[in-house]
């Protein structure tokens, strides 16, 4: 990174922490530091829905998914319109009704306080582990590929997170939110800008795609029914639209951002907005996931894309062997660069299949080398996908441009963790600190709420601290959100839909159902999408059971 780099990168964040405390440092009373005082217009809503949930690891992982599988992983956000339309037409008019700072104070007024505190738990557990690893994401990234240090890193990142969190509430973390999408859109354009320069100027936009369909990076839809995989149409209008309605209808860190909004229409219009855009977005940034594909067909791609497991593995016995790959795949290179050259590769079959072969080979040598890392250097991350995009930015991007891509980087990761720790500081102050201690005093729970928020970014900056990578980033957050929201769902289901379900029914059928969900993950029964589902499914008709045994 160059002077200029650092210029770009330090001001965007310096700008962004500092005009969002100093808009937003004083709070009267509770409705205030959790609501913003009702203060957000439709479009600062919609924004800051997207960007809680547009973190780091969104663009971290998302172009390395598409460059490994292609675009298939936008199926997983089919349901979200959909969820976006169900919300505002059921889940909001209540919440707004009642005038609740939390979703779960609604669960009391249904049934009761247990299944309100059940609920409320379930969110904090959830949540707060997601909240470490929003963190941790790009801290572990940024430090291995910048030779940064990583506890430094994820205290930094975390430290920033909950001082104007702190400071600011609500109001501070969606003021901000608005300027890190800025900053995100701009960012992601110009990268796009960039990487479709960097191709040979004798390929055309179109064959690029082509390149990408012949390597089969652009099967966007997959009809199969076969549960096991991860990413298809049916589990995504299906699990994606449970995950979907449940993230945004009853997480908190989503509906604290549209409770802010200044009257239902306007939370309703911002949730919209987020339903036509996220889609879009997704597809996008998978795009440039696919052309950084297409680029390195041309340009020579390591072998692993994680530098430090590549110096980790050279220094032991597997190292022979991983460097006779890297030279068979710079002769595979060479070969599928002499094919790709041909003027008439795109109508000549036989080249395409030279070209293919070439590049399957390729592919197994990689598989190969991540073998060699597991086997050698088993402590060692050895799955690069995560690694592919900031290869890209750090060896290809322009100077300045690197700058704004890292600023990229750890807005979205403080956004997202403003957003969760927010949450759960709202959470514990409303259903737990406030319920069972009783007081009433705005100015007392104003600094609880801010007590309990250093006290929830601490813990997310521990749990970041002990954290470990592994598997896919992106899918990880959703698996973990997956394991509880099933559950949390199938509550708020019966409360607003089935009536005549009481307190005790729900409270046991959720105990039951959870225990379920997390047996059938652990067993890898199914994919993690079909888990939504099942909790949300399961805890309706298991409480439908139990009602009717406690009538008879």
């Amino acid at each position: 990174m160059e002077l200029i780099d650092w210029a770009i990168l330090s001001l965007t964040l310096t700008f962004i922490i500092i005009y969002g405390v100093w808009r937003n440092n004083a709070h009267k009373n509770i409705k205030d530091y959790i609501r913003g005082g009702n203060q957000a217009s439709w479009f600062t809503v919609g924004l800051s829905v997207m960007a809680t949930q547009a973190s780091a690891i969104t663009f971290l992982s998302t172009p390395g998914q598409a460059f490994n599988d292609g675009m298939g992983f936008v199926q997983f956000y089919f349901g979200l319109p959909f969820a976006m339309v169900i919300i505002c037409l059921f889940f909001l008019p209540v919440y707004h009704k009642l005038k609740v700072y939390t979703a779960y104070e609604f669960l009391e007024k249904r049934f009761d306080l247990k299944t309100r505190t059940l609920t409320a738990i379930l969110f904090l557990i959830q949540r707060g582990l997601a909240a470490g690893i929003t963190i941790y994401a790009p801290a572990i990234i940024l430090s291995i590929v910048l030779g940064w240090n990583l506890k430094l890193l994820v205290v930094f990142i975390g430290m920033l997170v909950v001082f104007y969190t702190l400071i600011g509430g609500t109001q501070a973390v969606n003021i901000t939110q608005k300027q890190q999408m800025l900053i995100i859109f701009s960012g992601i354009i110009a990268a796009f800008i960039f990487i479709v320069k960097g191709l040979p100027e004798t390929l055309s936009f179109s064959n690029a795609l082509r390149l990408a369909g012949l390597n089969n990076k652009m099967n966007i839809l997959d009809f199969s029914i076969d549960p096991n995989n991860r990413y298809t149409f049916w589990s995504g209008i299906t699990g994606g639209l449970f995950l979907a309605l449940s993230y945004f209808g009853t997480d908190q860190s989503q509906v604290q951002r549209y409770l802010s909004g200044k009257s239902l229409a306007e939370s309703q219009r911002g949730l919209i907005m987020n339903g036509f855009l996220k889609i879009p977005m997704q597809f996008f940034i998978l795009l440039i996931g696919v052309l950084i594909f297409v680029f390195f067909q041309f340009e020579k791609a390591p072998l692993h894309f994680n530098p430090y497991a590549v110096e980790k593995v050279k220094s032991t016995q597997g190292g022979i062997k991983f460097e006779a790959l890297e030279i068979a795949n710079d002769i595979i290179y060479q070969e599928k660069l002499k094919q790709l050259q041909k003027e008439d590769f795109f109508s000549n079959v036989g080249s395409q299949e030279k070209y293919l072969q070439l590049e399957k080979q390729a592919q197994k040598n990689r598989a190969v080398a991540k073998k060699i890392i597991e086997a050698n250097q088993p402590q060692v991350e050895s799955n690069d996908k995560d690694y592919v995009f900031i290869y890209f930015i750090l060896n290809y991007l322009p100077q300045g441009l690197i700058g704004l891509l890292l600023a990229v980087i750890l807005s979205a990761a403080m956004s997202s963790a403003a957003s969760e720790i927010n949450a759960l500081s709202a959470t514990t102050v409303v259903d737990l600190y406030k319920r069972f201690n009783g007081t009433g005093d705005e100015r007392h729970l104003v600094w609880a709420g801010k007590g309990f928020t250093l006290l929830w970014g601490t813990i997310a900056i521990g749990f970041a601290l002990l954290g470990n990578l592994f598997e896919n980033l992106i899918q990880l957050v959703n698996i973990i959100g997956s394991l509880f929201y099933g559950t949390i769902l199938g509550i708020f289901l019966i409360a607003i839909f089935i009536i005549n379900i009481r307190a005790n029914a729900v409270f046991y059928a959720a105990i039951l159902t959870e225990i379920i969900v997390l047996i059938v993950h652990s067993q890898g029964w199914v994919s993690f999408l079909w888990l939504n589902v099942i909790g949300a499914v399961l805890t309706v008709l298991t409480a439908v059971m139990i009602q009717l045994i406690f009538k008879k």
